[in-house]
């Protein structure tokens, strides 16, 4: 387990990549969500809040290990990056603005089954989320920032043969992304309540009063049909990689990862083993 962010604020975004809820069979879970627009995310949820009283205070990322709750828990990872980013708030408690500092590699393990909230399905206790120890530096959360260039892509190493898990894609393909992402973040936060799927995020932001670092998961890419169908057991290795598309291709990432290759300059690699 790594301790990097355990003072930072845990959220995720739902439905910020096309398709993505309906392969995984959550797409009911939000059919009473209204958005302004159709391929607007369907809301934030939380799986971290330190000093909370709940499941939701309890430190669920790694940078090694994926611990399953049991052996036959329907349980598949999440292939996506995480901004870290600051928050400044106003004295009556409003988000003011967003400022995201770097991007990595995360795991967004998710259990399917039916549950009331969101962020149920999202820590079940330690080690139940995973984190790249490598965050790169946003130098602009623009179109003409860096981040502009870069992929994301996975992988599932069961019984040493590796399978794509989830699709390559262009980080630029999120359905929300750069300046639209953080005024639509920031809206969210102050205003999201309590209904259906989602949580009211300021009553939760006011548990943690004096913590302004956050941790935001932007969505869960597409499955390939491999992944799609396919949960996770002990001994599977997971390997979700970010990386410049400007130097390198799927094919040299398929390389890295066959020959367990994990570090280079323009990626942040993330490799999990999972155990009960």
């Amino acid at each position: 387990m790594s301790e990097i962010y355990k003072n930072y604020l845990g959220f995720g975004i739902a439905g910020n990549f096309a398709l993505h809820l309906k392969q995984a069979g959550e797409l009911e879970d939000f059919k009473e969500i209204a958005t302004k627009e159709e391929s607007a995310p369907k809301g934030i949820f939380p799986f971290y809040i330190p000093k909370d009283k709940t499941f939701l205070g309890v430190y669920p990322l790694s940078t090694e290990i994926i611990k399953l709750p049991n052996a036959d828990a329907k349980v598949q990872a999440e292939p996506e990056i995480a901004l870290v980013c600051k928050f400044a708030f106003d004295d009556n408690n409003n988000l003011l603005d967003i400022t995201p500092t770097h991007f990595t590699a995360f795991n967004d393990v998710s259990i399917r089954e039916k549950r009331a909230k969101i962020s149920m399905k999202k820590n079940w206790g330690e080690c139940s989320k995973g984190v790249s120890g490598t965050a790169i530096e946003i130098d602009s959360f623009t179109k003409e920032g860096e981040i502009e260039y870069f992929h994301i892509a996975s992988f599932l190493r069961r019984d040493e043969n590796l399978y794509r898990y989830g699709e390559d894609v262009a980080v630029s393909n999120y359905s929300y992304f750069n300046e639209k992402l953080l005024e639509w973040m920031k809206n969210q936060i102050n205003t999201q309540i309590d209904f259906g799927p989602l949580e009211d995020l300021k009553t939760l932001l006011s548990r943690s009063p004096d913590i302004s670092d956050a941790l935001i998961t932007i969505g869960s890419t597409r499955y390939t049909s491999y992944g799609e169908s396919m949960f996770l057991q002990e001994g599977d290795e997971v390997i979700v990689a970010v990386y410049d598309g400007r130097q390198y291709c799927q094919n040299n990432i398929l390389s890295k990862v066959s020959r367990k290759e994990y570090e280079g300059k323009g990626i942040s690699m993330l490799v999990q083993k999972v155990v009960l």
